[in-house]
């Protein structure tokens, strides 16, 4: 009794590190995404299972001699179920897409950054189905209108998007094109940007596509970003 408790905490304990090393090892490019999601998604339904498992245990009364370390193995089994939550319910019933556009008809178009993408990473054209899929999740999502003159309004995205730690990689002041890179928390996955600044009616249009290097959905990521993008440079 006691040796399978101790073998259920040692297990979590293994989960509980495992869900640190997988996406920092990424992050660090000492293994590849397609390694660490996997080793990451492993952790959190070991935890799930360790979880459940002791849970139901601590619930018997012959176990009760082992309740101690049962207890140890539940809070350590549900810091990888707690981190799966808040890594992939933000994207529970989005679509598995990973380029969004304030402008689906005309979307901004990279142009330095096509080179930086490398040759292994997410094509840039756009499908309908994408599209599509892109309308039914932010039907709300559309180009940021401002009264700011076009050159106003081009430095105003550019520190914006400074502020909120992209790296910019380049500036067209003339064509009003800023193309930037922002790196996302648990893996570092690279997502890139671009921002268009145009004019329109008495001010300046300003439109955002931001796409991810790798993967095949987001989770929303790339939707929230541009969301943040225009509640920053509206404030």
């Amino acid at each position: 009794m006691n040796r399978t408790a101790a073998i259920c905490r040692a297990a979590a304990t293994v989960c509980a590190l495992l869900l640190v090393a997988a996406p920092l090892a990424t992050r660090l490019g000492l293994v590849s995404w397609k390694l660490g999601l996997p080793l990451t998604a492993l952790a959190i339904l070991g935890g799930a299972v360790l979880l459940l498992l002791a849970l139901v245990l601590l619930a018997l009364p012959a176990w009760r001699a082992a309740r101690a370390p049962l207890a140890a193995s539940a809070l350590l089994a549900a810091l990888p179920v707690l981190a799966g939550i808040a890594m992939i319910g933000p994207g529970v019933g989005l679509p598995a897409i990973h380029d969004v556009s304030t402008d689906i008809a005309d979307p901004p178009q990279f142009v330095a950054l096509v080179a930086v993408r490398g040759p292994d990473a997410n094509a840039l054209a756009r499908s309908p189905e994408v599209d599509a899929a892109q309308r039914n999740a932010w039907p709300g999502l559309g180009p940021l209108d401002s009264p700011l003159p076009p050159a106003e309004a081009f430095a105003r995205a550019a520190a914006t998007a400074h502020a909120l730690g992209w790296r910019i990689h380049a500036q067209d002041a003339a064509a009003g094109q800023i193309e930037a890179s922002a790196t996302t928390f648990w893996f570092g996955f690279v997502d890139d940007v671009v921002i268009r600044v145009r004019p329109h009616a008495e001010g300046s249009r300003i439109d955002l596509r931001s796409v991810s290097r790798v993967g095949q959905g987001d989770l929303g990521a790339n939707a929230r970003r541009i969301a943040r993008f225009s509640a920053a440079f509206s404030g």
